[in-house]
């Protein structure tokens, strides 16, 4: 009776293994797929996050490159002040752009400080050159207040130049003087209009920047552009930078120029039927631009200061524009992706 119930016993354990290996060779192929997908999937989660931070990374579409922060005026409200006197050697400002055009760049805009100051014009002139003949970038720009241009200049680089934008505040030469849009006794207002000849003579297209503040807010501008007929006038409403223009460490004192919203709007308001028109109040020109600083650095100015990145040169464009503090939605909302080409305006030269 023992030995019989022994031999049961092993039979009925023997069932039972055969059972259990049936059961795991059926799921067996489920688990090694789930497994295997399990050990894939570590591999694919690192992808997808990868993926999506190239595909989250904002794309510097329009890059405003202030590479020097020397100017020969001194207007109250600057918000890019000369606190240092560094400029890129020519080579790794070219080696930054290719990386920015590699990065998705179609528009450069040169700025300062006064951009033809360094080298009386010859430095900028050989990065807008490198910008359309080596990148080919469909848009290149710059903005000056137009006192250091000469016609030569034009000569040399004018073909390779999309927009030229003179910075002009008042058509006032007392209010300039004023404001500190002038140099000695130059008559700013003459350079304006010999430098929109030159525009047309060369093929470049013709653009007024304006800040508005409280010694031009009541200004009617309208007879002056409409007889300067710029393809853009842009307006700004005066902007306060911490470490800029406004604060201890600041180089200038822009609290006394600085108007209200509704002054602004009263301002737009005045000029509403010149067709060229763009106003920017402070809400949409405080995050909407990408700038890189002389270093080639984005400045984040959400904080109401210039808050650097690091450097393009050092990190990458990918790693560095996510601390510029870019709003790309707004950027859209204010205008300012737009027919930006010379060749594609069509304009009657």
């Amino acid at each position: 009776m023992v030995f019989s119930s022994a031999v049961a016993f092993s039979k009925l354990l023997l069932r039972l293994c055969i059972s259990t290996l049936r059961v795991f060779v059926s799921v067996s192929p489920i688990v090694w797929r789930w497994t295997a997908g399990a050990l894939k999937g570590t591999s694919s989660a690192h992808g997808i996050l990868e993926e999506r931070k190239v595909q989250n990374a904002m794309t510097p579409t329009s890059v405003n490159y202030h590479f020097t922060r020397r100017c020969n005026y001194k207007c109250g409200f600057c918000f890019h002040t000369a606190k240092t006197s560094f400029v890129l050697p020519l080579e790794e400002a070219k080696r930054g752009l290719r990386l920015l055009k590699e990065a998705g760049m179609e528009k450069i805009n040169f700025s300062g400080g006064e951009p033809f100051l360094q080298d009386k014009g010859e430095f900028l002139g050989e990065l807008v050159q490198y910008c359309k003949q080596e990148l080919q970038l469909p848009s290149v720009s710059i903005v000056s207040n137009g006192s250091m241009i000469k016609e030569k200049w034009f000569q040399k680089y004018g073909d390779c130049l999309d927009i030229l934008a003179v910075s002009c505040d008042s058509f006032d030469d007392a209010t300039n003087q004023l404001i500190g849009r002038t140099q000695g006794r130059k008559s700013h207002l003459d350079n304006l209009y010999r430098i929109r000849g030159w525009c047309q003579q060369y093929k470049v297209a013709f653009k007024i920047n304006s800040v508005i503040n409280t010694f031009d807010a009541d200004e009617d501008m309208t007879e002056h552009i409409i007889k300067l007929n710029p393809v853009r006038w842009k307006v700004f409403q005066c902007l306060l930078i911490d470490g800029e223009n406004a604060g201890e460490t600041a180089l200038r004192e822009a609290e006394r120029f600085v108007i209200s919203g509704q002054q602004f709007r009263e301002f737009v308001d005045r000029h509403s039927s010149v067709s060229c028109l763009v106003p920017e109040s402070n809400e949409k020109m405080r995050n909407s631009y990408l700038i890189l600083d002389e270093y080639m650095r984005f400045l984040d100015c959400r904080e109401g200061r210039k808050d650097p990145s690091k450097s393009i040169l050092d990190v990458g464009v990918t790693d560095a524009i996510c601390f510029s503090g870019f709003d790309e939605a707004m950027f859209l909302e204010r205008g300012g992706k737009y027919v930006w080409s010379k060749a594609d305006m069509k304009l009657d030269w």
